[in-house]
């Protein structure tokens, strides 16, 4: 029963996964049931924001009780309350199911389908919740902590250098690991990056949402990055200062105020570091080049704090390794 059990807890992650970057501020969800003979009879996932969740996509697909006494399988609990559609619990003891097998417990405390599902006499089963958790991890931070996941991205040589001491940086990495970025930005609500590096390389960066942090209103009225997307632009005259620098948690809870669940950074060193030190960053997309300045007057990927002991290290761990193009990728969470 658990190898079957996580076989179709798999299935759902597979489905779930269909809808990256489109379901926010919803997690992403597949669904497989199964009938009493445990025969596969109907899958679905939750296409985007507004549309049905994964349960009702797959339960809408059967024909008459063909699913009556079989199992459902979900990755997260289904929810019980009205939002933008009906609750899905209500569909399930509709359907009749006999079981049903989550990935993990909801984490919004709107939500209390295992407790109906129960009382309907429906047996509630988990399996792979370690996975399941990760995979919606952006939906929980969004849900327990009320600020959006941040993900920074950084290219670098070998030697951890991101451009010269005269601040050249083009390119450092291939076309084939720049083209990987133009992709990754579409799965993130929004693009983040700093005065410093709108004046050093004026970068357009297109997306539909950016946010520009510019303490003292310093990047020029024609910078590329201003030409498409909304923009919000953090200065000193609408965020709060931290040491005579912008509050940088006061700029994530605007941005979440505003609807944005996640963040893609892209900046020097200086604000990479920052970031590190204030633990605001979740994860870190590192490419590397197969190149090395060996100079160390170059500038650091990080660059915001004062370490005296290797132990005091930020600690992360990787949980994606690839090639792309002529580099190396490599993805941690902290």
């Amino acid at each position: 029963m658990k190898n079957a059990d996580e076989k179709y807890m798999r299935e759902c992650f597979r489905l779930a996964l269909k809808g990256k970057g489109k379901t926010f501020p919803n997690p992403m969800v597949g669904c497989v049931i199964l009938n009493k003979e445990g025969k596969l009879v109907s899958k679905g996932y939750h296409k985007k924001c507004g549309e049905n969740h994964a349960e009702r996509d797959a339960l809408l697909k059967l024909k008459n009780n063909e699913a009556e006494g079989g199992t459902l399988y979900v990755n997260l609990e289904p929810c019980s309350h009205y939002g933008k559609t009906p609750p899905c619990t209500d569909l399930i003891i509709e359907k009749k199911i006999k079981r049903v097998v989550i990935g993990m417990k909801d984490v919004n405390p709107k939500v209390d389908g295992i407790s109906q599902l129960k009382k309907s006499g429906i047996a509630v089963d988990s399996v792979l919740r370690e996975e399941a958790e990760f995979l919606n991890r952006i939906f929980i931070k969004n849900i327990t902590k009320k600020l959006p996941y941040v993900v920074l991205k950084t290219a670098t040589t070998i030697d951890g250098k991101i451009s010269t001491k005269t601040g050249d940086s083009k390119w450092i990495t291939s076309q084939k690991a720049r083209e990987e970025v133009y992709k990754m930005r579409k799965e993130y609500d929004c693009i983040m990056t700093s005065s410093n590096t709108v004046i050093a390389d004026n970068p357009k960066m297109e997306h539909k949402f950016k946010c520009i942090l510019d303490k003292d209103e310093r990047i020029p009225k024609e910078s590329l990055i201003l030409k498409d997307g909304n923009i919000y632009i953090a200065t000193k005259n609408n965020t709060p200062l931290k040491n005579g620098r912008l509050n940088l948690k006061s700029v994530l809870k605007e941005l979440y105020k505003m609807g944005i669940c996640s963040v893609f950074l892209e900046c020097g060193g200086t604000l990479a570091g920052s970031f590190l030190k204030e633990n605001l960053i979740d994860e870190v997309f590192q490419f590397i080049a197969p190149e090395i300045l060996n100079d160390n007057s170059g500038s650091s990927c990080f660059n915001g704090d004062s370490v005296l002991k290797i132990k005091d290290a930020k600690k992360l761990k990787i949980y994606e390794f690839g090639k792309i193009g002529e580099d190396i990728l490599i993805k941690y969470v902290l």
